[in-house]
């Protein structure tokens, strides 16, 4: 299996880290998680909310991707955010010499036209899921479902940020990340652009009283909810 992390490079991750903090989408404070947690961050990929902020995320996913090694046919973008992140993506993949075909979901079926809920090229070969992040593994195992039911391979899965911290089942904690789950239960590839780790060494690397007082309540709450690398 391909690690999130890894194959991207530390200067890859550590552009990445700093492009979303200065395009106010990762963001220091308070913020209440799906799970209940209090996080001293928060990362909301909806805000990659123009033009160029969204065609630089794009070059992101495309480098990362190119640079894990990991073999597709084309790509997917789950509803709802993961279309326009599927979609750039296989433009510049294309623009940079990987032509692949393009497909999405409805969250609901078309009765008309050309109905269902799969709309763009259609579903075969080796399926690369694109997602900002990943919080239960709810939403891949819903992607897994339809690639298989349209008969193609679901292969593999890539977002922007690991979190790195532990899922949540019937609301306690488990051992695992949605990441990890994703990888060893579900048994796809994941390839993120950067991680918490990536984020902890920006942190550390700024300078400055500010970073070094989110860099502290990132590290605690790393420590308290993080998970076992591997």
């Amino acid at each position: 299996m391909v690690d999130s992390g890894a194959q991207t490079g530390d200067g890859l991750a550590q552009d990445f880290v700093r492009f979303a903090v200065e395009s106010g989408v990762l963001r220091f404070g308070e913020f209440k998680t799906k799970a209940g947690r209090l996080s001293p961050y928060f990362f909301n990929a909806g805000l990659f909310d123009d033009g160029s902020k969204l065609g630089r995320l794009a070059e992101f996913y495309a480098k990362a991707l190119l640079a894990s090694g990991i073999e597709f046919d084309m790509v997917f973008g789950p509803a709802y955010k993961g279309i326009p992140l599927a979609a750039t993506v296989a433009v510049e993949l294309a623009r940079r010499g990987r032509n692949v075909p393009f497909a999405y979901n409805r969250k609901e079926a078309k009765d008309h036209g050309e109905g269902g809920t799969l709309v763009g090229a259609p579903l075969k070969g080796r399926v690369l899921v694109i997602d900002d992040v990943m919080s239960a593994g709810t939403a891949a195992r819903e992607s897994i479902a339809l690639i298989r039911a349209a008969g193609a391979t679901p292969h593999a899965v890539a977002i922007a940020l690991d979190r790195q911290e532990k899922a949540t089942e019937n609301g306690q904690d488990v051992a695992h990340s949605a990441v990890q789950y994703v990888r060893r239960q579900l048994g796809l590839q994941v390839c993120a652009i950067a991680t918490l780790a990536d984020l902890l060494q920006y942190l550390s690397l700024s300078g400055g009283t500010d970073m070094a007082a989110h860099r502290d309540r990132v590290l605690a709450y790393r420590q308290r909810y993080g998970v076992e690398e591997g």
